[in-house]
């Protein structure tokens, strides 16, 4: 008995590492399409929610937020009655890609004083595995969801969406949200 429960827990987590190494691919490859989409699409206003219109920090985190956001719904259905705290583990790890983004991303050009595009590109790859790493390692520890947590995880999730989508039409005038080729914010008049 004991050996079917070894090989079924040895079993779960090849499935989930094999599903969060495609999620993970899948991600920086829609991320990467996104970055060209709004241009692709003749700069259609509804595709500007969730692609990045110009070249400031804050459109190049949709890049990561919303491949994360569109590979967990997918993942919820096939992970759901594995994973114990899913929802949790989602909004921390797509939280910690944008933070992380933002964080390496003014570190190494406040220091450098320029950017260079191979580092932005690296940013944005490790920010995925990284995002897509830690939900995995938290999913494996299958700590039991409480209603508080589901709670906070989706009210993470979902301040994110409006800000995202707010915030591509009326973005505050702060660094994080201009575009350094063009000095504009949010979609250009």
């Amino acid at each position: 008995m004991e050996n079917v429960n070894q090989e079924k827990q040895v079993q779960t987590i090849n499935k989930f590492t094999k599903i969060q190494l495609i999620v993970t691919i899948a991600c920086i490859i829609l991320g990467t399409i996104l970055h060209f989409i709004y241009e692709w699409s003749g700069n259609n206003i509804v595709i500007a929610s969730f692609s990045a219109v110009n070249e400031s920090v804050w459109e190049h985190l949709k890049l990561a937020f919303f491949p994360m956001l569109i590979a967990s719904i997918f993942e919820y259905f096939i992970l759901k009655d594995i994973s114990n705290n899913f929802i949790e583990a989602k909004a921390i790890g797509i939280f910690s890609a944008i933070s992380f983004i933002v964080i390496t991303f003014f570190t190494y050009t406040g220091i450098l004083g320029v950017n260079f595009l191979i580092i932005d590109i690296l940013i944005f790859v490790v920010s995925i595995i990284l995002g897509e790493w830690i939900s995995y390692k938290l999913m494996k520890q299958k700590n039991e969801s409480t209603k508080l947590s589901i709670i906070l995880g989706s009210a993470i999730i979902t301040v994110l969406l409006i800000c995202f989508v707010v915030f591509t039409y009326n973005p505050p005038e702060v660094n994080l949200f201009r575009d350094p080729t063009s000095g504009e914010y949010g979609i250009e008049k």
